[in-house]
């Protein structure tokens, strides 16, 4: 139980906490949980960045680390994902981002699957550029919106949350792109072993 892998393991306990924080309204008309919410998932995006880092660096990288980096990265983003759909209201954004959830959500099961295959032929799937913009993306995006949710309940000028919108938005629309971009070329890039022809 090295650092890195303390670090993935305190994303997984904080990932349910910041779950929490996001669902639970305690009467404060200032959100106050929203920006509980926020600094915990700051947190956990933090050792996403640092357990991998490390890890690299000083030759700490373990077959625990293997399995359990990946599955907390995705116990974190879908977990806020589902939790900022389960507050939005039927509005046009709420729509896009429930559709842009299930597409994040249908990849991640798709490539867990595409890295399950390849390790019985002993390969690691490693993580591409365009698999790391999509994570920047999405964290981005799930922090912007955390912003929005909290800052609307405040006397703020109209531009600000304006701006903050459109920053929201662009983050959807490069996580939802780059979701797809980056799923279809990991599948593509393994396409030989799980050609239903082999």
């Amino acid at each position: 139980m090295n650092l890195p892998n303390k670090l993935t393991l305190a994303r997984v306990i904080l990932a349910p906490a910041f779950m929490v924080f996001m669902v639970l309204d305690f009467g404060s008309t200032l959100k106050w949980n929203y920006l509980i919410a926020l600094v915990l998932f700051c947190a956990a995006s933090i050792t996403d960045f640092a357990d991998g880092h490390i890890a690299r660096k000083y030759n700490l990288v373990t077959n625990f680390g293997k399995f359990l980096d990946p599955l907390a990265d995705k116990f974190l983003v879908i977990g806020a994902l589902c939790c900022l759909c389960l507050v939005e209201d039927n509005s046009l954004y709420g729509k896009v981002l429930l559709l842009a959830t299930v597409i994040v959500v249908l990849r991640e099961l798709a490539v867990s699957g595409l890295r399950l295959v390849v390790a019985k032929e002993g390969i690691v799937v490693p993580a591409n550029v365009f698999g790391k913009i999509k994570t920047v993306s999405q964290i981005g995006f799930i922090i912007s919106a955390i912003l929005v949710l909290m800052l609307s309940n405040y006397n703020l000028p109209p531009i600000l949350l304006t701006g903050l919108s459109v920053i929201r938005a662009a983050f959807l629309i490069v996580m939802t792109v780059m979701t797809v971009v980056s799923g279809i070329i990991y599948l593509n890039s393994y396409r030989k072993y799980i050609d239903p022809s082999n």
